[in-house]
């Protein structure tokens, strides 16, 4: 897909075609809808980001409450079975999958909502250091991470689909 077709797009047209690049947030395509025209996939980007940091604080929380767990196996959005897959977390070793499940809990407990990692070009191992490192973070410091990383998720989704 081009920039020039979802510049053209109605809003529910436009919002089915992007509505998942933020996961479970269709809210973030609605809003961007009312910024075109789209210059190229950067702009796009920049004003779906926009909206995410001009967003509340309960609608951030919200967005980052909507990704699942790194490494879960439960239901899955077909964007996360996808990029999590890529960096081999659907082929962890038992020792590492306990690992995982452990940190994602304590991290979910102390933040209040699931690791975020964009985990495209990343090795499991990377994702599991980053993991134990960003569980030193004070509550702040993470939210405004865990926010970039959507951000750089959202990126890469928007890549995939796309050109310009």
């Amino acid at each position: 897909m081009i920039v020039a077709e979802l510049n053209g797009m109605d809003r529910d047209r436009f919002v089915q075609a992007l509505g998942w690049i933020f996961e479970e947030s269709p809210w973030v395509a609605e809003r961007a809808w009312d910024t075109r025209p789209f210059a190229d996939l950067e702009a796009l980007h920049r004003q779906m980001t926009s909206v995410v940091t001009g967003a509340t604080r309960e609608e951030q929380v919200a967005l980052l409450r909507a990704h699942p767990d790194l490494g879960a196996r439960a239901k899955m959005s077909n964007a996360s079975v996808g990029e999590q897959a890529g960096a081999g977390l659907d082929r962890l070793s038992p020792d590492d999958f306990d690992r995982l499940q452990r940190l994602n809990s304590a991290y979910r407990a102390k933040f209040g909502f699931p690791f975020l990692y964009a985990v495209k070009g990343s090795t499991s191992k990377q994702i599991l250091d980053a993991l134990d490192e960003r569980l030193l973070h004070d509550p702040d410091d993470e939210f405004r991470e865990a926010l970039r990383q959507v951000e750089r998720i959202a990126r890469f989704r928007l890549e995939t689909l796309v050109v310009g």
